[in-house]
């Protein structure tokens, strides 16, 4: 199923790379510091891309310390190399712990070994460490070739001819603690783990009405910690950036009981391992267990995951999120210019960008200076917004406020889904209950879509309600794929009746076009001139405006996980192709992108026509087993 000898793109893609040439240059890749899922599908990125504009790619084994050794730790990788790993954890090409490559005579035996084989372009996966140690490596370049050529190992002319060494750097890391990225390669299949742990949890502890302490990695960043309590709905999270106030423990235990009271079954309490409080003195599982048990008398028990997050199956995301950053970093290497500075790709958004490496590791670095200082603020704050962003989110969401102390607005805000059924959309819904009932709007929920809405099939939602909603799939709020038209002056007559003044509205393209039937509606039905708000959930991702919708990641990863399973048949069979049918319509994005993730050698989506000879072409680039992609339309 790995691609995918038909080499040609197609179009604006073609114009794209038109100017770029590798011809003569050679590239090492390697991975350093600890491993993360993903970090195969940048290593295949970036020698499959290498290939592509001409330039020789060479494995660098077992990290730095390959480097240093040379001989056959160096080794010119080529298409094949590649291929079928991207559902593979970990690093093919091994990582390891060097110390000779802190010293000037370790990294002076590794520019020898590079220069032996022409590397001059050099892209490092990994942690601050080991990017902060590449671009050591580049600014004592020019000094190490001039030794080399005072100890008669290399002549004047190669000291010219490789008088620069360019640097890109891609993060690898699991515990998401690099500035400048939204998102570090290994994150989302490390979340992936804790998320199905958490879930397996839940039924026993439901069962037994026990309390869980669960602990995750993170020694010096929370962010592991923090979006899974925000995904699972946890009722205290522990974090080194955020930690909690004095007298903490009361409150916990207050939070807990209070829990209980409205009939919750059971408490999750998720700790990052690296957790402190405001002296930064270290709050332990054990600890919080002993508190729980002497405090509350709960069964209460400790779950430490461990490597388990490290390992495994990188999921879609981090299968795309790598194989995009690592064409990003050939190029950046093509383009680069001797004044050009050592760079690292990074995500912002959802866009791929490039951005100064030593600045980010200084971020990433004062981030640590703030926590020992315990300028606990500036520590969220360099973090970067989406840090940020999530544990504004979770307080929101995990905090409720006695009713007295909530400033009543007597605005009514109803929300209800519509289209397809979404992943993702109970937790959507739960977010908004909350938020609006934290700002003091009586919320009202809509059942079965605007069917639903039409026969007054609306009720008041409270913030109990909507608890444990997070993890399930479908619409809890029933949803159907009809269209307000029919049904104007009916829905006008149930917003009045309810004084509806604002709308929300969770679906798909359906929704879209609802949202706008309505807004037409306004001149006709004065009902209808209040706020509307749409948020994008379907798995096609076929919203305009929005670059991603809620339930396409999960629709990938299905896509992804089949294709897997496929894969694996197909390997024992001979003259086999597979040929696999994605949902979305007339718009490409799980085609394409579950192709992408999963190593397809072709994607034949509606927006790129296609006829045999594109079949033709990849005739014979087809190993067996493989698998073209189309989209439904």
């Amino acid at each position: 199923m790995d691609a995918d000898d038909s080499r040609a793109p197609k179009g604006s893609l073609r114009k794209f790379l038109e100017h770029l040439s590798g011809a003569g240059k050679a590239i090492g890749v390697l991975t350093s510091g600890g491993d993360a899922q993903g970090m195969n599908a940048a290593v295949r990125a970036v020698v499959r891309m290498g290939i592509y504009v001409g330039a020789k790619v060479y494995f660098i084994y077992e990290g730095y310390q390959g480097m240093v050794d040379g001989g056959a730790n160096i080794a010119e990788a080529d298409w094949e190399s590649v291929s079928s790993i991207l559902q593979v954890g970990g690093t093919i090409i091994g990582s390891a712990r060097c110390q000779a490559f802190r010293t000037r005579e370790g990294r002076l035996k590794a520019a020898c070994n590079l220069l032996q084989r022409g590397i001059t372009n050099l892209c490092v996966i990994g942690g601050d460490g080991s990017l902060t140690g590449a671009n050591l490596f580049r600014k004592e370049w020019s000094g190490l070739l001039e030794e080399l050529a005072r100890n008669g190992q290399i002549d004047k002319e190669a000291v010219q001819k490789y008088a620069y060494l360019n640097v890109v750097g891609m993060v690898g890391s699991i515990d998401n603690d690099f500035c400048g990225t939204d998102m570090t390669i290994g994150t989302d299949s490390a979340l992936h783990r804790i998320i199905e742990v958490i879930d397996a949890i839940m039924t026993t502890a439901q069962s037994h009405q026990r309390t869980f302490v669960l602990e995750v990695m993170g020694r010096h960043c929370g962010y592991l910690a923090l979006v899974s309590a925000l995904a699972c709905g946890a009722d205290w999270v522990f974090l080194p950036e955020s930690p909690p106030e004095e007298g903490w423990e009361e409150q916990m235990c207050v939070k807990l009981s209070e829990n209980r009271a409205r009939k919750k079954r059971l408490n999750i309490i998720i700790v990052a391992e690296g957790a402190i409080d405001t002296q930064n003195k270290p709050i332990t599982s054990e600890k919080i267990k002993e508190l729980v048990v002497t405090q509350l008398g709960y069964d209460t028990r400790v779950t430490i995951l461990g490597h388990v997050q490290r390992g495994g199956t990188p999921s879609a995301f981090d299968r795309i999120l790598a194989s995009r950053m690592g064409v990003e970093a050939v190029i950046a290497l093509l383009e680069a210019t001797p004044d050009t500075p050592a760079c690292v790709v990074s995500l912002n958004g959802n866009h791929a960008v490039r951005l100064p490496l030593m600045e980010c590791v200084q971020m990433t670095q004062d981030v640590q200076k703030a926590m020992d200082e315990r300028r606990f603020q500036d520590a969220v704050r360099l973090r970067g917004r989406s840090f940020a962003g999530n544990l504004n989110t979770y307080k929101r969401l995990a905090i409720k406020l006695p009713d007295d102390q909530i400033p009543k607005t007597n605005c009514n805000v109803a929300v209800i889904n519509v289209g397809a059924p979404a992943a993702g959309m109970n937790a959507a819904v739960r977010s908004a209950v909350r938020v609006g009932i934290a700002d003091g709007h009586r919320m009202l929920a809509i059942y079965d879509g605007f069917d639903g809405f039409a026969k007054g099939q609306i009720k008041e939602i409270g913030w109990t309600d909507v608890g444990g909603w997070t993890g399930q799939g479908g619409s809890i709020l029933g949803t159907k794929r009809v269209l307000p038209g029919k049904y104007l002056e009916e829905i006008a007559t149930q917003m009045r009746a309810h004084s509806i003044n604002a709308l929300l509205i969770i679906g798909g393209f359906e929704a879209y076009l609802g949202l706008l039937e309505l807004s037409a509606a306004r001149e006709k039905h004065e009902e209808f001139c209040v706020p509307m708000v749409m948020v994008p959930a379907t798995v096609s991702n076929n919203v305009p405006g929005s670059d991603f919708s809620i339930g396409a990641d999960t629709a990938l990863n299905t896509i992804t996980d089949t294709c897997d399973r496929i894969k694996q048949s197909a390997s024992g069979t001979k003259r086999r192709v597979f040929i696999i049918e994605t949902m979305g319509g007339y718009c490409g994005y799980l085609a394409n992108m579950g192709g992408l993730a999963a190593g397809a050698d072709a994607a034949y989506i509606f927006e790129e026509p296609f006829d045999i000879r594109d079949l033709q072409v990849c005739d014979g680039g087809w190993p067996w087993g493989t698998v073209p992609f189309g989209s439904t339309r």
